[in-house]
């Protein structure tokens, strides 16, 4: 049998067989599609979370009907939670660019950190203040994320124990 002069692929049964140059390459090319599809879809998720700061900013105008919403999403969600047992549950979370210290005061349990709030953080604070407070319920509020080790997400967390 003669032997057939080959270029930089050869064939093996029926797959094509790649040179190790052409192998290195292929895997340069790939990590250079996924890193571009990690970067887009991180460009995506900066977008969708500056929407969400920028919906956050605006101040819900608030009407009585809207108060007996709130109240009654509340108590559908303090049920369920108490019914399993808890004695809290997460309100709202938000990122720490809608505190005007990034969310130092609350991650140091400073006494005014409520005056950080800025937005509907600020709102549901007040609803917290004006209709939760009286009926004995607790609002805490704490950092629930730490990207790069630094402050990330707040959250708010309703309590009756």
């Amino acid at each position: 049998m003669a032997a057939t002069t080959t270029t930089s692929a050869d064939t093996l049964g029926d797959e094509s067989f790649m040179s190790a140059d052409a192998l290195r390459s292929y895997m340069t090319d790939m990590e250079m599609a996924n890193v571009s599809k990690e970067l887009t879809a991180m460009g995506k998720a900066d977008e969708a979370r500056n929407e969400l700061v920028r919906t956050l900013q605006e101040k819900v105008y608030v009407t009585p009907k809207k108060i007996a919403e709130i109240k009654q999403s509340l108590a559908i969600k303090t049920r369920a939670a108490a019914a399993s047992g808890q004695t809290e549950v997460m309100v709202m979370r938000f990122p720490n660019s809608l505190c005007t210290d990034s969310g130092r005061a609350i991650n140091n349990a400073e006494k005014d950190w409520p005056e950080t709030l800025t937005g509907r953080p600020r709102q549901a604070y007040e609803f917290w203040r004006e209709h939760l407070q009286p009926a004995k319920y607790k609002l805490k509020a704490m950092i629930v994320e730490w990207p790069g080790g630094l402050p990330g997400d707040v959250a708010f967390f309703l309590s009756w124990s």
